[in-house]
């Protein structure tokens, strides 16, 4: 298995951290184009709770926001102070994470993404964004940026079936996911794709499936993440009427493990589990022990090192 550390090590010479950015951004799922409450599992924060905001108070519609040099460098050095304590290089991947970061004009998309790549202290950038929000300008302008330094674009797909994406509200088919990194591929960038493990109603098998598929639309790498139930989300409102259960720690490992036997050896494991807001958290509260989950992270990669 390739992880994300060792492909960073292989292809910049040094393990990197990204610095989460949140660039105001909204989405085709809340701004009334296909939807106004988001994916029932979305907090207010657009999946970027962590993330540091490039704009004022109050000016979330990026669309129409001037977002200036300084507030990109400010903001870039107020993240890079967050990871101080637990990192000690001098080059990071900016990660425009919070919400869909390519649902605007090329042109502002360019004025925020541009000045970023050419800092000296950014190897990479790194960008959330949904398969239906990547028009041929856009693709284009990513491809142009390629050249300055790699790019990576994350996908969220979630899952293939599509009973369980009506049901998320995730509002696009599975052909937009599969054309999408078709056309990320043929540009030269690097796709990650985002699996939630543990959505409502989906057995194990349909987890493996999703998985396979994306190893078979030939996504160059990938994040397997734990469905969080947080506060304020309406996966929280059914969650407190009892309509589903989340993962147990067991289970979930088990599941991971299953994927893990799936992935072919080249592509890059981004991500195995993730963090949710502890303040927002409903469940599964086992996933707040981190140092807990970690070990038992460790644990199951070095047995499949070893194993197989």
């Amino acid at each position: 298995m390739l992880t994300f550390n060792d492909y960073c090590k292989k292809v910049f010479g040094e393990k990197l951290y990204k610095i989460s950015l949140d660039a105001g951004m909204t989405c085709p799922n809340r701004d009334g184009t296909k939807g106004t409450r988001g994916c029932i599992f979305c907090s207010e924060g657009g999946s970027g709770d962590f993330a540091e905001p490039l704009y004022d108070e109050g000016r979330r519609d990026a669309r129409s926001v001037n977002i200036c040099r300084a507030t990109l460098d400010e903001s870039i050095e107020r993240a890079k102070a967050r990871l101080s304590k637990k990192y000690h290089g001098t080059r990071y991947i900016a990660y425009f994470q919070a919400y869909t970061n390519t649902y605007a004009p090329v042109e502002h998309l360019r004025s925020l993404f541009l000045p970023v790549i050419l800092r000296e202290d950014i190897a990479a950038l790194s960008v959330a964004t949904r398969p239906d929000c990547l028009p041929d300008d856009v693709i284009a302008l990513l491809r142009e940026l390629n050249t300055i330094k790699p790019v990576f674009v994350e996908l969220g797909l979630q899952t293939i079936h599509e009973r369980t994406a009506a049901c998320i509200r995730r509002g696009y088919p599975l052909s937009d996911y599969d054309r999408a990194v078709r056309l990320l591929n043929a540009a030269g960038i690097h796709v990650i794709t985002h699996v939630i493990l543990g959505l409502p109603g989906e057995s194990k098998e349909d987890m493996l499936a999703t998985v396979t598929h994306v190893c078979n639309a030939k996504s160059g790498g990938i994040k397997l993440q734990l469905l969080h139930v947080l506060k304020g989300t309406d996966l929280a409102e059914e969650y407190e009427y009892g309509a589903f259960l989340t993962l147990s720690e067991d289970a979930y490992f088990d599941i991971l493990e299953a994927c893990c036997h799936i992935l072919p050896d080249d592509m890059v494991v981004h991500r195995l589990t993730g963090d949710g807001p502890r303040a927002l958290l409903l469940a599964p509260l086992w996933s707040t022990d981190k140092k807990h989950v970690l070990n038992r992270l460790n644990l199951m990669l070095e047995d499949l090192k070893n194993n197989g």
